[in-house]
């Protein structure tokens, strides 16, 4: 598998291009970014459904999937959610990525982000915008900080990241389960089941880093400029069953920057609407990216 290193950590990575080769070719290419508790495998599908067009890149985040860091979870405080270390700002991640594009030798790509990774992609595109030439935001947006609620979020987040036991990816069903919260519809294949077991096996201290500073006063406060100082053509795509970052909170971000910000709301799906309707997903990246579409289907979702 091949890795790189970057800031001190080695990164997991891949390319999927439409000749099979692990490497690219003279294709624009595709960056994908995960989320929280995630890795590149989710977004496996995608690429290769636009890989006719792009050159796909996928990677892991630093703590995340195959990215795994050399340290001991033992050395992690007791309550490290009260700890917010640099290691784990969404800064950092941007930097690790900027890194990685230039190990590889990409000067300019287009970004496909989701979740926790689409946090990232908007200090990226921020920070380095010469590098992107457009990108693409799936479940994004803006919150409002609120002391009590964000408590008992960090209180809960730490404790279901501490209790992660390897046993219960054997359990039948438990990764159906686990993904209830994040879907409207079913997941075909095994992608339930890779989620589950990406999550059980991230580091503790990138999870548990990663809740404190993407959900957090600092986040709340700063992301509404972020995405206020967009220059890059950019497409967010939000599922209107989304219980994790509800549609609304990208019609807030959306609305602060429309010269340079679309955005889409796919009808019927939550957390996961590349996976959940893939066809519709595919048509609006088509548009947007002005490539031919690979699953024609009738347009079904509220532009906004």
């Amino acid at each position: 598998m091949p890795y790189s290193l970057v800031n001190g950590i080695n990164h997991y990575y891949e390319w999927i291009t439409s000749s099979g080769d692990a490497t690219p070719s003279d294709k624009p290419v595709m960056v994908f970014v995960h989320g929280w508790g995630g890795s590149a495998r989710y977004w496996e599908s995608t690429a290769q459904a636009i890989s006719h067009t792009f050159d796909c890149l996928l990677y892991d985040l630093r703590g995340f999937g195959r990215s795994t860091l050399s340290h001991s979870s033992a050395l992690v405080e007791e309550n490290p959610l009260k700890h917010e270390s640099p290691s784990y700002e969404l800064e950092t991640y941007a930097h690790d990525l900027v890194e990685l594009l230039n190990t590889l030798g990409l000067e300019k790509i287009y970004l496909n982000a989701h979740s926790m990774g689409a946090s990232i992609a908007v200090f990226f595109l921020n920070l380095y915008p010469e590098r992107v030439q457009q990108a693409i935001l799936t479940c994004s947006g803006i919150f409002e900080y609120d002391e009590k609620s964000f408590e008992a979020f960090y209180t809960f987040g730490g404790y279901v990241v501490k209790f992660r036991p390897r046993w219960l990816y054997q359990l039948p069903g438990m990764d159906r389960l686990f993904m209830q919260r994040f879907l409207h519809r079913p997941l075909a294949g095994t992608i339930s089941r890779d989620f589950l077991n990406d999550f059980l096996m991230a580091d503790y201290e990138a999870a548990v880093g990663t809740i404190f500073t993407c959900v957090s006063k600092k986040a709340a406060e700063e992301m509404p400029g972020e995405f206020s100082q967009l220059k890059v053509p950019t497409l967010m795509i939000s599922g209107d069953r989304d219980i994790i970052i509800p549609a609304d909170l990208g019609q807030k971000a959306a609305a602060l920057n429309s010269d340079y910000i679309q955005l889409v709301i796919m009808h019927d799906t939550a957390h996961f609407p590349m996976l959940e309707d893939t066809p519709t997903y595919l048509h609006h990246l088509s548009n947007f990216l002005k490539f031919d579409d690979p699953v024609a289907q009738p347009l079904t979702s509220q532009i906004s």
